[in-house]
Parts: C-alpha cells; sequence; structure tokens
C-alpha cells in the first residue's frame, strides 16, 4: 500500500499527538481519535501506526537516534525528539515508503510547523545517518534478546513482572506488547451467528476466523480501514471486543427468569451489550456511566446493536445510583477502572503513564466500588468483578480485602461457567486470569456469591 499524496498530514498529526502526550501524558486514544477526524482514512492508519508505533518501540528508537547524535535526548525538545522517533519509526519498520521520502516528508514537518534552519538541518542530518546504516542496526528484536535486554518498557514494570511471572513469561509479556494485536469482535447473538457473519466477511474479503477461547469471538488479523466500514458494522451486527473481555461477562451466569443485572462501570458498553445479549426472558440490564464521553458512546453502541426497552443507562455514578435505593440485583458486574497493565499491546501509551505507587491508589478506589456494589446484590446473587490488570494489587489482594470486609461474599470456582478451552486460564482459587502470552488481554475475573441466606 503506498502512502497517499498528501501523507505529509499524516507525519504532522502524529507528532502533534505525540507532543500533546509528552507534555500531558493524558490518553493517547483521546488525543489521537480527535486529531485524526478530518484526515482521509488512509491517513487515519498511517498516523496510528507511526503514533502506537513510537510508543511500542520507544526506547529502541531512542537507541538508534542517541547513536547517531551527541546532542542529549532529555536536553531536546519534544517536537524535535518526537520528529526524529517518527522519522526513525519510519525507516525501520515501514519498508513500503522509500528513504527519501520518508526523511524528506518528516523533515518538511518542522519547516511547516516554522522551526529554525539549524534545527531542521540536524534533524535532516540524523535521519540521512540513519538511513545510510540501517543495514548495519540492531534490529529491535536482537537488542530485546541482548543482556540486559532493551523491552521497551519501564524498569519497575518489568522487574514486578519478572518477580511474578518469572523472567521468560515477563519478556514474553513484553515482547507481545511490541506487536499490533489483531482486530477481535464480538458477534451479536441477537442478529447473526459466527458461521454467518464469518460468511459475509469472506465474501468481503476479508480474511477472518473463529477465536479461541469465546464462542462468540471473530479475529481479522489485518484490516486496514476503520472499524465501521466492516461489513455489518451498522447492522449491528458484531462489537470490538477482546476475547477475554468476553469471556469476563459469562461469569454473570447462570441466571434467573426476570433476572435483573447491574453493570456498575458500563465505560462505552463493550460488556453491557454483552450482558443485554445473556439476559433470560423478561430480564433486564441496568448500566452506570458517570463520563458524558463514555455514556454517549454507551447509548450509541445500544441503538446500534438494536438493544432496547431491556436497558437503562444511566448517566450517573455507581455511589450516586445506588443512593437511589434500587431493588437489588441478580448479578452486578464491576469491570473496574484499574491501571490497564493488560492491555498495553492496545493502549501502548499505558506503559508510560502508569507508576508504581497508582496501583495501591488503583486498589482502594476499587475497593470503594466493590463495597457500595455488595449492597446492591441480592441474597444468593452474584458479584462479578473484572480489571485488565495485571497486578495482584488490583486483582487478588482486591478480593481478599473485600472479603475481610464482607465475609458473606464467597468466591465461586468459575470453570464451570466458562468454555472447556479456557480451563488452562482459571487458577487454583478458582479464579480467570489471561495475559498477552495466551493471545489475549491481560484480564482478571472473579465471581463472589452472596451467601448471606444460604
Amino acid at each position: 500500500m503506498k502512502p497517499a499524496a498528501n501523507s505529509t498530514d499524516a507525519r504532522t498529526t502524529a507528532i502533534e499527538v505525540l507532543c500533546l502526550w509528552a507534555t500531558t501524558h493524558g490518553s493517547v486514544d483521546l488525543f489521537l481519535n480527535s486529531a485524526i477526524e478530518q484526515l482521509a482514512d488512509i491517513d487515519r492508519g498511517l498516523t496510528k501506526t507511526m503514533v502506537y508505533g513510537v510508543l511500542r518501540q520507544k526506547e529502541y528508537l531512542d537507541y538508534i537516534v542517541r547513536a547517531h547524535t551527541r546532542h542529549p535526548l532529555r536536553k531536546m525538545k519534544p517536537r524535535t525528539l518526537m520528529t526524529l522517533r517518527i522519522g526513525v519509526y519510519q525507516l525501520l519498520f515501514l519498508d513500503r515508503i522509500p528513504e527519501s521520502a520518508t526523511v524528506n516528508a518528516t523533515v518538511n514537518t518542522l519547516k511547516t510547523a516554522g522551526q529554525p534552519g539549524w534545527l531542521i538541518g540536524f534533524v535532516n542530518g540524523v535521519l540521512r545517518a540513519v538511513a545510510r546504516s540501517r543495514a548495519t542496526l540492531p534490529t529491535a528484536d536482537q537488542m530485546a534478546s541482548q543482556e540486559p535486554p532493551l523491552l521497551n518498557h519501564p524498569a519497575w514494570m518489568v522487574e514486578r513482572w519478572q518477580a511474578q511471572f518469572g523472567r521468560d513469561t515477563a519478556l514474553a509479556i513484553c515482547r507481545e506488547n511490541g506487536v499490533e494485536p489483531p482486530l477481535t469482535l464480538r458477534i451479536n447473538s441477537r442478529r447473526t451467528s459466527r458461521s454467518r457473519f464469518l460468511e459475509l466477511l469472506h465474501r468481503s474479503g476479508i480474511t477472518a476466523c473463529a477465536g479461541l477461547y469465546s464462542p462468540l469471538s471473530v479475529v481479522i488479523s489485518s484490516y486496514p480501514g476503520s472499524v465501521a466500514s466492516l461489513p455489518g458494522y451498522t447492522e449491528g451486527f458484531f462489537q470490538v471486543q477482546d476475547e477475554a473481555a468476553q469471556l469476563a461477562s459469562f461469569l454473570v451466569n447462570p441466571l434467573p427468569h426476570h433476572a435483573r443485572i447491574l453493570d456498575g462501570c458500563a465505560g462505552p458498553g463493550g460488556k453491557t451489550t454483552h450482558l443485554v445479549e445473556l439476559l433470560p426472558p423478561e430480564g433486564t440490564v441496568v448500566a452506570v456511566e458517570p463520563d458524558r464521553r463514555r455514556y454517549h458512546l454507551l447509548r450509541d453502541n445500544l441503538r446500534r446493536l438494536g438493544h432496547g426497552k431491556e436497558v437503562l443507562a444511566v448517566h450517573t455514578d455507581l455511589h450516586a445510583y445506588a443512593a437511589t435505593r434500587p431493588t437489588l440485583f441478580d448479578a452486578v458486574l464491576i469491570d473496574a477502572p484499574c491501571s490497564g497493565t493488560g492491555v498495553i499491546r492496545r493502549h501502548p501509551d499505558i506503559r508510560w503513564n502508569r507508576q508504581a505507587g497508582d496501583l495501591v491508589i488503583y486498589q482502594q478506589k476499587q475497593l470503594r466500588l466493590l463495597e457500595v456494589a455488595a449492597r446492591l446484590v441480592k441474597p444468593t446473587g452474584a458479584l462479578v468483578y473484572s480489571t485488565c490488570s495485571l497486578e495482584p494489587e488490583e486483582n487478588e489482594e482486591v478480593i481478599s480485602h473485600f472479603q475481610e470486609k464482607f465475609p458473606a461474599f464467597q468466591v465461586e470456582n468459575v470453570a464451570t461457567l466458562l468454555p472447556e478451552t479456557t480451563r488452562r486460564l482459571v487458577t487454583a482459587s478458582g479464579y480467570f486470569r489471561s495475559s498477552p502470552v495466551d493471545g489475549l488481554d491481560g484480564f482478571f475475573a472473579a465471581r463472589l456469591i452472596n451467601a448471606r441466606n444460604l
């Protein structure tokens, strides 16, 4: 695929997004989604590839830049450093773009931004030096295999994972986080079946296959267009969702007739819409989401997938909703806000945005949510807790602290609630746990039964 004639716009946008991220350490997804609205589809894809690529390979790119300049990176302004990273990333990872075009187009972003001539010459010189030596440079994989390995993750994170999982698994997680993951969809079983949807994709020339773990999953290894351009999007045939997240929703089962389910942290509705599809006859779902942007996405997804009167979306937080004293629920799902260390392969900025001290802060928030949720569960009802974190502080330790205060809630082994293909992902304590080395996002999920009246 050749870049569009105006692909300089993609480079300019990528640099602007990365500069904004570098100065705020906010969510790069929010910056990116806002910035690419005015770009053509092909430039949107190139922009995202460059932004995510730089974040996935940041330490390696910096190693290459250092090898070609005596100027310390720490003294460079964000625009200079991000322009160099963007240029080197293209030279070493995007072979489809000719070297000369890469260097010229990247340097032109500085001219457009009104940067001084000496700086333009400096960046031009570094990039041309990298281009000349490209054939002799060590690859990112070679650098990851050296001692000590260059893993494109902060040291504190790698050290934790080595202590928790062992060195080999920790390094494997880092490697998986450096590779763009496939696009994974969850079929809307109310509108189509997996076999029919796969046939639709194949007729459209899109290579896809059934997922390995979830019976509703479809995996597309490579698709250059937007999700909205996929066949069946407007018809509500699917929702984007990793298999691990799909499996977590199954833990609300079994449900009684007329079941009431609460999604206490609904977000844009990935799990909410799945819960609706799991409902028995006459069942209902209440979805609570305080963030305005996410709430509107939740409503949009519910409409697109055809979910109506059986679900109520509420624009508030769980504490405020609980204060309305609603009728108790048969199942409550708390997909808790967390550090997100299990989804770094999809959101590469997370590794650079987090600090070790954040984990305790997240744990406190998670416990407060569970304490509110516990009071909304019927006797004999289920409380399902999940995160996209690999960290025990946010997973097993949260369950342990919660049970100290609410001993009536007993952990139930989830093995029988999940497909047989997932049994190896269930721990000895009965929790569901996955990681990128399983080909899934890193996820944790626990099911607790309110045994107060048992």
